[in-house]
């Protein structure tokens, strides 16, 4: 598989950053992860924007000219390593660079930031989406910057072991009470007919699937109500989904061993899956 670094397309196995490269110390970088259907970038500039968001709340400075190339080397990518057709996603990130020596201070002078995007096919959850998983609640004890997609993930990944540990698919993390995000997706729950789901704030990433799935409420006739959903309320919920660039729309019908509403996908996630699918593949 080839990838890019630092601008050069390169085999992966070949493909090295300094051992003083920030993201590797610090995980000092931000990331992004954009689906690819048939060729077509679903989203792109919603991705991209984002990217220019989590790179200016890190204070990492992209030269202008790079960030515009970024469209133009994913599809580089696509193309050398034969992803032109099926389904396919494409990784970005981006650090602060390589500096020495470690210090927790920003480089001075300011360094050249680390770039690599790498691209590989996808298989969708197709089943999955049909029967819908299983889940555990975990408490979230990430930092309070999750509205910036940084490649700092390791609360994320332990709340993902302990999933995997418990024996379910994914996790329904818990702050304060209420629920949040699942470890790598937004969480949408639905009551008499209502979608609930946590207001954009610090605590969450604004998802860009997310933000579609409100697109198609609205679009359905499907009230939104950004307010937090209680732990204490979660059982009382019709329905509850997660929503990703690579989870799609996933419904959850057990957590904790309870059924969520009748234990299997509701007709709401149903309406919104269908105006998901329409949008990766058409009609």
């Amino acid at each position: 598989m080839l990838v890019y670094l630092n601008g050069t397309y390169v085999d992966h196995t070949e493909a090295n950053v300094s051992v003083g490269d920030r993201g590797f110390v610090f995980g000092d970088g931000i990331y992004e992860v954009v689906r690819v259907v048939e060729g077509n970038f679903i989203m792109e500039d919603e991705h991209l924007s984002r990217m220019d968001e989590g790179l200016e709340g890190l204070k990492i400075t992209l030269r202008e000219s790079l960030k515009r190339e970024i469209p133009e080397i994913s599809r580089t990518l696509i193309e050398k390593n034969s992803l032109q057709t099926g389904e396919a996603k494409v990784y970005i990130q981006i650090t602060r660079g390589s500096a020495w020596p470690r210090t927790h201070t920003f480089p001075e002078p300011e360094v050249e930031p680390t770039v690599y995007l790498s691209a590989e096919s996808f298989s969708p959850h197709t089943e999955l989406h049909k029967t819908g998983v299983d889940a555990i609640t975990v408490s979230d004890v990430r930092w309070s910057r999750c509205n910036l997609k940084t490649v700092n993930l390791l609360p994320n990944t332990l709340a993902k072991q302990q999933a995997t540990e418990a024996g379910v698919n994914s996790a329904v993390m818990i702050r304060d009470g209420a629920i949040t995000e699942s470890p790598n997706a937004n969480i949408f729950g639905v009551k008499d007919g209502t979608l609930y789901t946590y207001p954009a704030t610090h605590y969450i990433l604004s998802g860009i699937t997310r933000n579609a799935v409100i697109g198609f409420a609205d679009e359905l006739g499907i009230p939104v109500k950004f307010m937090p959903i209680r732990l204490d309320d979660l059982f009382e919920l019709d329905e509850l989904f997660f929503s990703g660039t690579t989870t799609d729309i996933q419904p959850v019908t057990e957590v904790d061993g309870k059924k969520i509403g009748g234990g299997k996908p509701g007709p709401v996630v149903r309406k919104i899956q269908k105006a998901y699918k329409e949008m990766l593949y058409g009609s």
